[in-house]
């Protein structure tokens, strides 16, 4: 059942970022936007900044052939007209579409570094959550996300390399915010049989997990959020745990 809504919330813009691909960032991103809407009561919007269209994806959201994603950065377009509604009440998506793949050279020709989070502090008179879906890249783009976020969320697969993804986050956000959002690192794709996440875990015990298993699979298969899906699952259990340390995350951030 639907929360209902909260209350008079600050707006906040949460990015699901990381520089290294296939970490589970699009699963995370739309189930979080699902716990928003769904849990918090929050007027959602889902932001797809990713030419792969993922997020749309696993809500049952076809790109449309045009090429308008851009438009709004480029050309000052109020974005509503992109905007669409999901089977979820309270919870819409702004997606990508191909002209996304050009972003990076539209954001550096127009030279407003900021642009990324004024469209965002516009969106949030309408939306009180808003979660973007980064691209793994280095460049205006992710500079611009970095300074439109109110909390940045990096998953983490356990491995070297995303450990060193963390860094190179953590780097990223110093050198474009002065304001510095706070960065909340979640075990992705968590394998509690392997070695290495094993140790992963016993190393990071603070940390949000999201563990590797056939229900979250299921969220591309059914084009559902895994707490549509199976709510009294593990798994739907540890979205609603981030969900909670996100949503404090941004109450001390407010205090």
């Amino acid at each position: 059942m639907r929360a209902a809504p909260t209350p008079g919330p600050t707006a906040a813009t949460i990015a699901v970022y990381s520089v290294k691909g296939g970490v589970g960032k699009t699963t995370i991103a739309a189930n979080l936007a699902w716990c928003a809407a769904e849990l918090s009561g929050h007027r959602t919007l889902l932001w797809d900044l990713d030419a792969a269209g993922g997020s749309g994806f696993l809500y049952g959201l076809e790109p449309h052939a045009s090429r308008q994603a851009t438009d709004m950065f480029s050309r000052e377009e109020a974005p509503d007209k992109l905007i669409r509604r999901t089977d979820f009440e309270g919870l819409d998506i702004l997606p990508a579409d191909e002209s996304i793949r050009t972003i990076d050279a539209t954001l550096t020709a127009i030279g407003k570094r900021k642009r990324l989070a004024r469209l965002a502090e516009s969106l949030g008179q309408q939306y009180q959550r808003i979660v973007l879906d980064c691209p793994p890249v280095m460049n205006e783009l992710s500079a611009q996300v970095v300074r439109a976020a109110d909390l940045i969320i990096v998953p983490l697969p356990p491995s070297p390399l995303s450990a060193r993804a963390l860094e190179l986050v953590v780097r990223e956000v110093a050198d474009h915010s002065k304001r510095h959002p706070p960065i909340l690192p979640v075990l992705s794709m968590l394998d509690m049989r392997r070695a290495l996440h094993k140790a992963a875990r016993e190393e990071n015990p603070a940390w949000p997990m999201i563990p590797y298993a056939s229900v979250v699979e299921q969220c591309a298969v059914q084009q559902r959020p895994v707490g549509a899906i199976a709510p009294q699952s593990p798994s739907a259990q540890r979205f609603i745990s981030l969900w909670k340390a996100i949503e404090h995350k941004l109450a001390e951030r407010r205090s």
